[in-house]
């Protein structure tokens, strides 16, 4: 099982629905990114590891978990080390939660960014929450998305500069041959409405968005 979950500072407002121990099962290492642990404990979840500068917890760490500290003044966020020593380990597939909102918006950001850094080292990244977040390339050739529950939004960005969509079908408003391009936001909030999407990118980058409905 080559999985590893990294748990990162931002918010994990549906913290409720993880609560199954069922659902972690599928990860074989636990990385904590400096005030992430407290995702872990809430979780009820010991990690493996824990890295940061600890500018943002003060608190005790617990007994017999490897400490990686670092200083304030680096290049990487905490974040992205725990990315970096993820892939150092072999981990080619990272889950990453709470990895948005909060206080610092600017580490929302980086972390889409480091999603685009695993990707550039043969990994893949995903950021988990109440959406799902992660990074298509042409390489991948089609890739599908299952319509769930009241239904799935599906938002695709350009990361690159344009990224050449093939098509993108099963959605209320298909694409095929378009070139999206950054300043755009053509493909923001489309609906799934067959049993699966499929979007297919003939190059370039994407963000792909994946956001439950909620029905009123």
């Amino acid at each position: 099982m080559n999985r590893c979950a990294i748990f990162a500072g931002g918010d994990m407002p549906d913290l409720e629905k993880y609560k199954d121990s069922a659902f972690w099962a599928r990860y074989s290492y636990y990385i904590c990114a400096d005030c992430g642990y407290r995702h872990a404990v809430r979780l009820g979840i010991l990690p493996d590891m824990i890295v940061g500068d600890f500018d943002s917890y003060g608190e005790e760490l617990p007994v017999g978990v490897e400490v990686l500290r670092s200083v304030p003044e680096k290049d990487d966020t905490d974040t992205l080390m725990a990315v970096k020593k993820a892939i150092e380990m072999g981990y080619t597939n990272i889950d990453l939660y709470g990895a948005l909102g909060g206080d610092r918006p600017e580490h929302s950001f980086a972390n889409i960014q480091t999603m685009v850094y695993a990707l550039q080292q043969g990994c893949s990244l995903e950021i988990q929450g109440s959406s799902r977040m992660l990074i298509q390339e042409a390489d991948e050739g089609e890739v599908t998305y299952k319509k769930s529950g009241d239904g799935v939004y599906l938002s695709v960005f350009a990361m690159t500069e344009s990224v050449g969509i093939e098509y993108l079908r099963g959605v209320k408003y298909p694409l095929e041959d378009y070139r999206m391009v950054q300043s755009f936001p053509i493909g923001v909030s489309n609906e799934i409405t067959d049993n699966e999407a499929s979007l297919r990118i003939k190059d370039g980058l994407a963000l792909v968005i994946l956001t439950p409905i909620k029905k009123k």
